[in-house]
């Protein structure tokens, strides 16, 4: 008989030599009758190993070529040149191009940022919600910033209750007193706009009490004490 030993937990422990071969005898009995199953789950995790592999491959090939293209248009989004950076010029891809183009790079997710900004700039707000939307980052000052300007985009298209919304996530992400209380000013405004007096008050008596040292604080109190006017508090 195949001796056995217990640890602390009552676990048993094989010993022998004979007690281990039992259990590769029942692994092996095991493997025979669902070699099929397990084969086939085998191969699924080769092919999705072999397919990631071969998409981060892709990837890292696209991503330096991709990185080299949004480059040569950065200076022309800084130079305020919105229509070539969108669209390119002297044979460089634009930044509509990168990001449609290399989809899964770092480097398209940044083009899809700075093309909504340049679309917002323009006045193409659909676009530029698309764009902003399809951008994320790690970085939650970054994400809150992409948020605002969405944000504006629905305001400037009149649609209060969608910038309320983006505003309110800009606000309430990584808070800081050099962002956070231009989010809540811009929030007031969207609220004040869809006629949500109580709310707007609200925002802007959040600037006044939790930032007190911004440069917002003065305007907060200006529109604050006319709102609370109007509605006769």
């Amino acid at each position: 008989m195949s001796k056995k030993i217990t640890d602390e937990s009552g676990l048993e422990i094989i010993e022998t030599p004979e007690a281990l071969a039992g259990q590769i005898n029942k692994a092996e009995v095991f493997f025979l009758k669902n070699r099929k199953v397990l084969a086939g789950i085998g191969g699924a995790i080769l092919v999705a190993v072999v397919a990631f592999a071969g998409y981060r491959f892709y990837i890292d090939g696209q991503e330096g070529t991709a990185q080299n293209a949004l480059s040569s248009v950065v200076y022309d989004f800084e130079a305020d040149s919105l229509q070539k950076a969108l669209n390119g010029s002297g044979g460089n891809e634009g930044l509509l191009a990168i990001a449609d183009g290399y989809k899964g790079t770092d480097a398209a997710n940044l083009a899809n940022f700075y093309a909504g900004v340049a679309l917002l700039k323009q006045g193409k707000y659909d676009d530029a919600i698309s764009h902003l939307e399809s951008f994320s980052s790690s970085d939650l000052l970054v994400n809150a910033r992409a948020q605002s300007l969405i944000g504006d985009a629905y305001l400037e298209k009149n649609q209060a209750a969608e910038a309320i919304s983006y505003y309110k996530k800009a606000a309430d992400s990584n808070k800081n007193e050099f962002f956070t209380p231009v989010y809540l000013m811009k929030l007031a405004l969207a609220q004040e706009k869809a006629n949500q007096a109580a709310d707007a008050v609200a925002s802007y008596k959040r600037v006044i009490e939790e930032f007190p040292l911004s440069s917002e604080v003065v305007n907060a109190k200006k529109y604050m004490g006319l709102l609370e006017g109007q509605v006769g508090k």
